[in-house]
């Protein structure tokens, strides 16, 4: 019962949010096309619902040369690839404000794992243990508020399988007051930092 009405409010925030926050978003539409060259947004294919695909919109935060379809993690040096105004909106995620439009379509969700490139097998793989591909992937999460960057993909799987387990209005409620703190925080920020957690024990 709770996932119709996690739709529902999905729309009503989605919608909400992209109607008060256009004038930010316009301002920062207008950053990134004075601080590079290239396109205002950045589409990626990720894994949905089902492990159907979906694109993906995000703020460009990197240079048009930089690989597309490569995890940051993967990259040899990805702080060479960011772009200037790139390094502030990834620390304070308003690179992913575009998600909105993927909650709204129905792509996404507020709160949920968060979508893996197409070509993340291993995490797609380890997901699949915990059934966390069979739900709406999310702007936000448990994982995300628990390590993010830092978890290595095990850990990750292992935290959205949690989520899925104890999917309710509580939990959801818990993630989104625990992403504010954290993104005022830059917890778990660590570009190409997979795993950055466990070495650092």
């Amino acid at each position: 019962m709770y996932r119709y009405l996690k739709r529902l409010i999905a729309i009503i925030l989605s919608a909400s949010a992209l109607i008060i926050l256009s004038p930010i978003m316009l301002l920062i539409a207008i950053i990134i096309k004075f601080d590079s060259k290239g396109p205002v947004f950045f589409k990626q294919k990720r894994v949905g619902k089902n492990k159907k695909y979906f694109m993906i919109y995000k703020y460009r935060s990197m240079y048009i040369d930089a690989p597309s379809d490569m995890p940051t993690h993967l990259l040899k040096d990805p702080n060479a690839m960011i772009t200037k105004v790139g390094k502030f909106l990834r620390k304070t995620s308003l690179d992913e404000l575009p998600q909105l439009i993927n909650i709204l379509k129905g792509e996404m969700a507020i709160v949920g794992p968060r979508p893996a490139l197409w070509n993340q097998y291993d995490l797609i793989d380890e997901r699949d243990k915990y059934k966390a591909n069979d739900i709406r992937p999310g702007l936000t999460g448990w994982a995300q508020i628990n390590g993010r960057d830092e978890l290595e993909i095990k850990e990750k799987a292992k935290l959205d399988g949690y989520y899925v387990n104890q999917l309710n209005f509580a939990m959801d409620v818990k993630c989104f007051i625990g992403t504010f703190i954290s993104v005022l925080k830059s917890d778990g920020v660590v570009e190409g930092g997979t795993g950055q957690k466990d070495r650092d024990k």
